[in-house]
């Protein structure tokens, strides 16, 4: 008979993302005492709700409903605000830079590498300098911030030159985050612009999207991407299809047709990459840079090692038959469904027995094309408009964690419903010591 295991295993969990919170929460749940620790790491003190960003940035939701704070749901686990500089699972080693800058090295017996993605920059001039990215709820508020800001300047300018450049909007990426915080931005501007800017038309409103393949949102069927083109166009918006970027150098924008224009905001939502960290680490990489898994979730040759979600390469079972190198894709239909079975799997094998292979036939998409409107490819139907738009916000309001978000953001719906949109600028909160360092100037 083998000898009891005097001290817990210890688990820890890179991300506190989809898959990070999820993972943990059902850990926290079916461990026994003194079982196992459970260590959770991220650089941010909660999880993002990413499909409810487009519709915080415009009004629709409070920010702080969309992030699920992680010591409020995982009471049982040890939450390390830090950011994962190197993973040496050789070592059984993670060093972190924790928030006061203070560099540690935590050890484990059982890792979960759930780092996720982050925005791909590619090498286009000005992008790094003029590039507003639309991954965290911070960037949702200060793009939120920043636009209602370029209508109170194009209000009040009397440069007519100026003027054209504050009111024109851009935003490259065709994929689901940028047609959704095109559409829901446009929404909110013109309803300001109607309501509260008089001097302010809403044909000076300008909205530029650049996508570089021939089509958007390739998550759904083609004939509901040429769809959601003409339902932007309809509303005046510009679409630019196979047609790339290539420089942004002070706000000028130059794209590959030879179309050139002036602007003050460039939404940024053009691809992701694997968390940049995963290159420096010993574990095994997909050309991709995202980590080799087993359809068990399991890292290829490392069992003690597990990992899911966008920095994952795991085989999509639903898809093998027709191509037998299909991965996972990258979304949160995936991630959380990933997550809920890796909790499981890590407890059957601390406790001597077999992992279950993840396998999920991917029920569809659906997005918002702003207030009352969107696509859903789901179900094999093919849904437009009004009806889409209550599928998204049903499917998404079911998926966010933990019922105490689920009602604060059902009442925020409510409340929108029953009065006004809020179109205030908060421009402050993007430089809040600018009025006290003019006082003390004074």
């Amino acid at each position: 008979m083998a000898a009891a295991k005097s001290e817990p295993t210890r688990i820890l969990v890179l991300g506190g993302g989809y898959v990070g919170l999820y993972t943990a929460y059902g850990l926290q749940k079916m461990l026994r005492a003194n079982e196992a620790s459970v260590t959770v790491v991220d650089p941010q003190p909660h999880m993002t709700y990413a499909p409810f960003l487009p519709e915080a940035a415009a009004g629709a939701i409070e920010p702080r409903h969309v992030v699920v704070p992680l010591r409020r749901v995982l009471k049982r686990c040890h939450v390390l605000t830090a950011r994962v500089t190197k993973i040496e699972n050789e070592r059984k080693a993670v060093t972190v830079e924790a928030a006061d800058g203070h560099i540690e090295t935590l050890n484990y017996d059982v890792l979960v590498v759930a780092l996720g993605a982050v925005a791909r920059i590619l090498p286009i001039p000005g992008l790094a300098e003029e590039g507003i990215a639309f991954k965290t709820i911070g960037e949702a508020i200060y793009l939120r911030n920043h636009i209602m800001t370029k209508l109170d300047e194009a209000a009040s300018t009397l440069d007519p030159e100026l003027r054209k450049r504050l009111l024109t909007f851009t935003v490259v990426g065709g994929g689901f985050a940028g047609i959704e915080a095109l559409a829901e931005l446009e929404d909110m501007t013109r309803f300001a612009v109607e309501n509260y800017y008089p001097n302010i038309k809403p044909a000076d409103i300008r909205w530029v999207m650049v996508e570089a393949a021939g089509r958007i949102l390739p998550e759904v069927r083609e004939t509901l991407g040429v769809y959601t083109v003409q339902q932007l166009e309809k509303r005046g918006i510009e679409v630019y299809l196979s047609t790339a970027a290539k420089s942004f150098e002070n706000g000028h924008v130059v794209l590959s047709d030879g179309t050139e224009f002036d602007t003050d905001t460039i939404i940024w939502t053009a691809g992701v990459k694997a968390n940049p960290v995963l290159a420096g680490s010993d574990l095994p990489l997909d050309k991709r840079g995202r980590v080799e898994a087993t359809a068990a979730m399991q890292v290829v040759g490392h069992p003690d090692v597990w990992t899911a979600g966008d920095n994952a390469a795991i085989p999509d079972l639903s898809r093998t038959e027709q191509d037998p190198t299909a991965t996972c894709p990258p979304n949160a239909q995936h991630a959380v469904r990933q997550a809920r079975l890796l909790a499981k799997n890590i407890i059957k094998v601390i406790r001597g027995g077999q992992p279950k292979d993840y396998y999920h036939k991917n029920l569809g998409a659906v997005a918002s094309l702003g207030l009352h409107k969107g696509v859903a490819d789901a179900l094999n139907l093919k849904i437009k408009g009004f009806p889409a738009w209550l599928f998204h916000r049903a499917y998404h309001l079911k998926a966010m964690p933990t019922w105490n978000r689920k009602i604060r953001i059902l009442f925020d719906w409510m409340l929108g419903g029953l009065f006004r949109r809020e179109v205030i600028s908060l421009g402050q909160i993007n430089n809040p010591k600018e009025e006290f360092n003019r006082a003390s100037k004074g």
